[in-house]
């Protein structure tokens, strides 16, 4: 992933910042949180991916039906990891697809070549049987 343009501490304070700042959590860091905050710099891994996937997790846990029992607190930023890593294979997914579809169409101005996102996205939510051809 891309480098971090910040050091580690500051990268550390600033995920714990966002965690402890997010609904549904005990608002409190402790020290495996450090150390995950850690990791994650040392892995790369960029500080606004760490920011979408805590307001997506979050986004996600009250989006619930009203007559569903009330969800616990979450007490680690561990619980956030897989949100973390399903945040990062979407944007692998989509600079892989924007390099394919500059490569197969080849467009020669940027300006066409960025015309060209909206609609690989559009492919990609759209099922092939409903594509027209």
């Amino acid at each position: 992933m891309d480098q971090n343009p910040v050091n580690q501490d500051e990268y550390v304070r600033q995920v714990l910042d966002a965690y402890r700042k997010t609904p549904g959590t005990m608002g409190t860091v402790r020290r495996p949180d450090r150390l995950l905050a850690a990791q994650l710099h040392q892995r790369g891994v960029p500080l606004v991916a760490v920011e979408n996937a805590l307001l997506l997790a979050a986004a996600r846990r009250l989006i619930r039906p009203a007559d569903s029992a009330p969800l616990g607190t979450i007490r680690s930023l561990a619980y956030f990891v897989p949100v973390i890593d399903e945040v990062l294979s979407f944007a692998l997914i989509q600079t892989t697809s924007i390099i394919s579809a500059r490569k197969s169409r080849g467009p020669s101005k940027p300006a066409e070549f960025y015309q060209t996102i909206p609609s690989q996205i559009a492919a990609r939510r759209t099922p092939a049987r409903l594509r027209r051809g």
